[in-house]
């Protein structure tokens, strides 16, 4: 577990912007459950974290279709709320960062890590945006 101090400034890149911060299992059922579309950051505290994977989920709320629903849970914090959400990303493995994109409890697209590490925020975003477009 990383302290609060420590994660409060990487909580609030997100929750800032209008993410659902989900910090139990239950709640990350809730979120998956929800009708619509429902995007789920995980977070960390790694370098591509701050540099590739929230500035792309910021960037791609610029579309004009949106997830109707933006949640994040935080790998190493909210480990409960973490594990259950990688439950609902299975075949993927289990990595952070990572995005996904639920259509009515679906996992319908997948950013994993090996795609955020190293691509430029503009290009996550960019293919969030193809996401949103297709699903949203």
């Amino acid at each position: 577990m990383y302290p609060e101090e420590l994660v409060k400034p990487m909580r609030e890149d997100l929750t800032n912007v209008g993410f659902e911060e989900l910090q139990t299992s239950e709640a990350v059922d809730f979120a998956i459950a929800k009708e619509g579309t429902t995007l789920i950051v995980v977070n960390s505290v790694c370098g591509c974290a701050a540099a590739n994977a929230r500035p792309g989920a910021r960037l791609s709320l610029q579309n004009a279709k949106r997830p109707n629903h933006l949640t994040t849970v935080f790998a190493g914090v909210d480990r409960e709320a973490t594990e259950k959400a990688r439950e609902y990303m299975i075949p993927f493995p289990p990595s952070s960062p990572c995005i996904a994109l639920f259509k009515d409890g679906e996992l319908v697209h997948m950013l994993e890590r090996h795609h955020i590490e190293g691509r430029p925020a503009e290009l996550i975003a960019e293919n969030l945006m193809d996401a949103y477009n297709e699903h949203c």
